[in-house]
């Protein structure tokens, strides 16, 4: 079995980060779990391709994992929802995979817009309490873009503030929409964040806020991580507005690196697809939920129906998830090989998908990514 030692507060050993792309590992949750194991010796992960053009960005990841010999079997699952109980809910097979595996790596999903089911982006990381969403952020050498040294993690908190679905109609034509935020799920990310600070060699921690307008509950959110912030002597740690932010981050994004910004949910939203853009858009973009019990890697761009089928996707995005989810897993040598030949690939120019760029469609970039890493181990 696979365990991920941890005492509270505090990781056992400290990660160390050499390559490019190693601040997209993840520090492990605030309890010890286990991946399961197959009969076959390989680790079993839930794989939900989703919707779009997730399943051919999924069979991406599949093949070069395939070539790389990554000891995973794909446990392969659908979230299309289904009617239970009186209510749209997440099929149970999905539910009882990610429980039991512990590890999912999940294509993009569509979310109706104004109308239909909840978002079941919104809906998965409910089930499954997954508290911290953490969004690397790094230039990537040989892909030219307004900025050069753009290298931060953004870490949000992922359960509650407007994101908590609480609104109603008052009277014909008014809304009320509640932002909640609680010290207990405040002091929770604020925790993870300088904790995911100290593993990856990271000196600061940033709380970004508003609460020069909602004092009360931004008020709290910095309270807490006021608070948490006594417990990590070695990482400095300030707070800054959410408007301040993102205007200095897009003049001169320098200040903001080797740091982790820690912020409530809807800001970080806003923030981390911002900062994809500084790097090329949200296809070159990892993410990863953690929670306790189960941690969800994700790409974290639209479905893209409009393309859907066409070869045209890039699976970056996702293949890099997967890479943080290969460290979270300690799998490390095998992620460092697979972002190598990536990496590599991108930055050679000659076979990248058009939003790269290039002209290659998702095969032959994939196929350029495989050669690489069968010469690499040739």
């Amino acid at each position: 079995m696979l365990a991920h030692k941890y005492v509270t507060g505090t990781l056992q050993s400290a990660v160390r980060f050499s390559q490019p792309f190693r601040h997209y590992a993840t520090a492990p949750p605030t309890a010890a779990f286990a991946a399961s194991k197959g009969g076959n010796g390989k680790y079993l992960v839930t794989l939900i391709p989703g919707d779009g053009i997730g399943p051919e960005i999924s069979e991406s990841v599949k093949a070069i994992y395939s070539a790389a010999d990554v000891p995973i079997q794909w446990e392969e699952v659908s979230v299309t929802p289904v009617f239970k109980g009186g209510k749209t809910v997440i099929p149970d097979v999905a539910i009882n995979s990610v429980k039991k595996n512990t590890v999912a790596l999940k294509g993009p999903l569509a979310t109706p817009i104004g109308k239909g089911h909840v978002s079941l982006n919104l809906t998965l990381r409910r089930t499954f309490k997954l508290f911290a969403n953490v969004r690397p952020c790094a230039s990537i050498q040989g892909f030219k873009t307004p900025y050069d040294d753009v290298n931060t993690v953004l870490i949000r908190e992922n359960t509650e503030g407007e994101y908590s679905g609480i609104e109603h109609e008052i009277v014909d034509g008014v809304v009320q929409s509640i932002k909640l935020i609680t010290y207990d799920a405040s002091e929770r990310v604020a925790r993870y964040a300088f904790n995911y600070a100290r593993s990856s060699g990271r000196k600061r921690v940033t709380a970004v806020h508003k609460a020069n307008i909602m004092k009360m509950s931004d008020g709290m959110f910095l309270s807490a991580c006021r608070q948490v912030s006594k417990d990590f002597s070695d990482i400095s740690y300030d707070e800054d507005l959410l408007d301040r932010v993102c205007l200095q981050i897009v003049q001169n994004p320098e200040p903001y690196s080797n740091r982790v910004m820690v912020m409530p949910n809807l800001y970080g939203d806003i923030l981390s697809d911002m900062c994809a853009g500084l790097i090329g858009g949200l296809g070159l973009t990892p993410s990863g939920n953690i929670g306790r019990d189960a941690s969800i890697f994700e790409a974290v761009h639209g479905s893209a129906p409009d393309i859907a089928g066409k070869g045209l996707a890039n699976p970056t995005a996702l293949l890099l998830s997967s890479l943080m989810m290969l460290r979270h897993m300690n799998l490390n040598e095998y992620a460092a090989k697979i972002e190598k030949a990536t990496l590599d690939t991108i930055a050679e120019g000659k076979t990248i998908t058009g939003d790269l760029g290039g002209k290659a469609s998702t095969r032959e970039y994939t196929a350029a990514i495989i050669n690489r890493l069968a010469r690499s181990s040739g």
